[in-house]
């Protein structure tokens, strides 16, 4: 089976739509605002894959694959406006090709991973801090059958526990083609727990990360299996790694599903597939935490192709994603919205001179507006004359402001980060209606310490122009 990365080499040349170009704007209704924010220029990066991730400080963070000073990639900040700032250029032996996503942990730091680098060119974990202090966690040993698992492909976690989560596409101790792959809890000292080796029957090469959904429980998707043949696989796994396949996909389904799952506020999980499905063109999805599976909805080239992402939901109930292909020109990606009942609107095309080949999803900022990344396409040609080094995007749909926390559960005296916009003049917060007493870290973020008394449900601030609620309830736990 061939690697995902392959399609890139399947984006065609740049063709005769010239006197098309200024009709992408037609695609979004008045009410959507679409924003290149940044075209990358190879100095500054390349190939961005990672979805963005927004900072205590108001700030988004995420990686580029290639490209800064010495063509091993970068990790980078952007303001909201769009000025981008590199923090800072792998060099191989601290990295390569970092293709994930960052997360902010709890200790204001940033942590991600690179595929390829290290020690044993086989990837690596690493720690960055906000002005781009770079820290090498762990650096996994050579394939073929590395026991730790090789190659990280996914963004980390920060599970309940405090410890970072995650996958790795081969290795492991299961002897097949460059291993089967893994799944990793690591602490943020750099201790590293393989909890899971991926075996023919149960899976193959997890591509997307894992979920820690309100249950406790781990949840993921392999790429293949179960057999060699296999078409993919969704799993549950405890956190002490014991493993149950919840559903193998078959041509009907969509199959060979790529990124992480969502659980949504039904408590359900939602996630995409790559291919197949109806119409040969991938598909969405539900599975309940029991393993009961729907196909919600099937793409037809025109609303999307190749749907290499996970899926956001939005405080409005809608699920937002991107496709790697398809739209209204073809081969270059689109924005899309699906209602939990699976109702698929297309609500952007690119056409490579705003974009092309969103390969990952969408983060909703606290502001409402989504941002993204298109591993190919913009106004520069430094990376390649005719399909460009990627951007960095913004659509605004008019969605409401809200605030979210980090971690989204925790028990009665946890400490809890709350992100936001104009928290300065913030007079209350509340978890579930219980106050809560809180300190301003900055105009975008707020810590507050979980009441005694508090229940499962919506953290609210209040400030003089109107109260914010949190997008997903957060989670007390005992």
């Amino acid at each position: 089976m061939a690697s995902p990365l392959t399609i890139l080499n399947r984006v065609p040349k740049f063709s005769c739509i010239v006197g098309l170009f200024y009709l992408a704007t037609a695609i979004c209704a008045s009410a959507q605002t679409f924003k290149t924010l940044v075209n990358f220029d190879a100095t500054n990066g390349n190939l961005p894959f990672s979805v963005l991730v927004q900072g205590t400080d108001g700030n988004f963070y995420g990686t580029a694959a290639q490209g800064g000073a010495n063509g091993d990639g970068t990790v980078f900040k952007i303001t909201p406006s769009g000025t981008l700032s590199t923090l800072y250029s792998f060099a191989g032996t601290d990295g390569s090709f970092p293709h994930a996503g960052l997360i902010q942990g709890t200790d204001g730091s940033f942590y991600g991973t690179t595929y390829y680098g290290g020690a044993n060119n086989d990837g690596t974990i690493f720690k960055i801090t906000p002005g781009g202090a770079l820290t090498q966690l762990y650096s996994f040993c050579p394939q073929p059958n590395c026991a730790d698992g090789t190659n990280p492909y996914a963004p980390l976690i920060q599970a309940t526990d405090g410890d970072l989560y995650g996958t790795t596409v081969h290795g492991g101790v299961t002897v097949c083609q460059y291993g089967c792959g893994t799944v990793f809890k690591i602490t943020t000292a750099g201790n590293l727990t393989t909890l899971h080796s991926f075996a023919s029957h149960d899976g193959l090469w997890p591509y997307g990360g894992v979920i820690q959904a309100t249950n406790g429980n781990f949840y993921g998707t392999t790429f293949g299996g179960p057999g060699l043949e296999g078409d993919g696989t969704i799993f549950k796994m405890t956190p002490s790694g014991s493993l149950v396949t919840l559903h193998s996909f078959v041509a009907a389904d969509g199959v060979e599903p790529f990124a992480s799952l969502l659980q949504a506020s039904d408590g359900n999980f939602y996630g995409t597939t790559t291919a197949l499905g109806a119409n040969y063109d991938g598909t969405v999805f539900k599975i309940t935490a029991d393993g009961t599976f729907t196909t919600l909805q099937s793409f037809d080239g025109n609303d999307g192709d190749y749907v290499f992402c996970a899926l956001v939901q939005a405080p409005d109930g809608n699920f937002y994603g991107t496709s790697y292909e398809g739209g209204d020109f073809t081969y270059y990606g689109t924005v899309f919205q699906i209602t939990p009942a699976g109702v698929i609107t297309p609500l952007w095309s690119f056409d490579i001179y705003n974009g092309s080949g969103p390969y990952t999803g969408l983060l909703q900022a606290t502001n409402g507006i989504l941002y993204g990344t298109t591993a190919l396409g913009g106004t520069d040609s430094d990376c390649d004359v005719n399909q460009g080094c990627g951007t960095i995007f913004s659509l605004s749909l008019g969605l409401a402001p809200f605030v979210k926390t980090n971690p989204t559960s925790g028990n009665v005296g946890t400490s809890v980060v709350i992100l936001g916009n104009n928290l300065s003049s913030t007079s209350s917060v509340t978890f579930n209606g219980t106050p809560a007493t809180f300190e301003l870290i900055s105009p975008s973020a707020l810590s507050a310490t979980v009441p005694t008394g508090a229940t499962t449900g919506f953290v609210s601030v209040t400030r003089p122009s109107g109260m914010l609620k949190s997008n997903t309830k957060f989670r007390v736990t005992q």
